[in-house]
């Protein structure tokens, strides 16, 4: 219908909807989450939606440990440290496979609907990648980086000054 649309795993933007009164289609030019998680046009976006939020989860338990570092002084060790690099590392893995899950689930009725219906897993068709896409893939690669960053120098004894 010539509006931009945009989908993610568990919210859309400008969708079509049945308009009984007219008896026909009409965009709804606004954002909205799915009704229920049921509701998410497929079963791969329904476990990418799963996987991503539990990476999510994952990474902000690191850096709420790491903010009451900030507060305890003993803390934060070279085990906690190591737990934490392994525990981030996951939760990027995680939601780096949720970015590599989402490609499967654009050959969904809803997103062939809207992409001219030449749609399918890993082709978008007249469709087009947004950014946040990019910005959540980028995310689990720094989040792997540093968790590798973090664990390689936990491991290194601190220093002693004699004063």
């Amino acid at each position: 219908m010539g509006k931009p649309v945009s989908f993610g795993t568990f919210r859309r933007c400008s969708y079509p909807v049945r308009d009984e009164a007219r008896g026909g289609t009409v965009m709804l030019e606004q954002c909205g989450r799915y009704a229920s998680f049921q509701g998410i046009p497929s079963l791969e976006w329904r476990i990418c939606t799963v996987v991503t939020g539990t990476g999510c989860g994952l990474l902000l338990l690191v850096a709420l440990t790491a903010i009451m570092g900030c507060c305890v002084t003993d803390l934060i060790s070279r085990t906690i440290g190591r737990v934490a690099g392994g525990i981030q590392f996951v939760g990027g893995l995680l939601i780096g496979s949720g970015c590599a899950l989402y490609p499967l689930g654009w050959d969904s009725e809803e997103v062939r609907q809207t992409c001219s219906n030449s749609s399918d897993q890993f082709d978008l068709g007249s469709c087009e990648i947004g950014w946040a896409y990019y910005c959540t893939g980028a995310g689990a690669v720094v989040a792997m980086l540093l968790c590798t960053w973090m664990a390689c120098f936990a491991g290194k004894k601190q220093k002693h000054y004699p004063y």
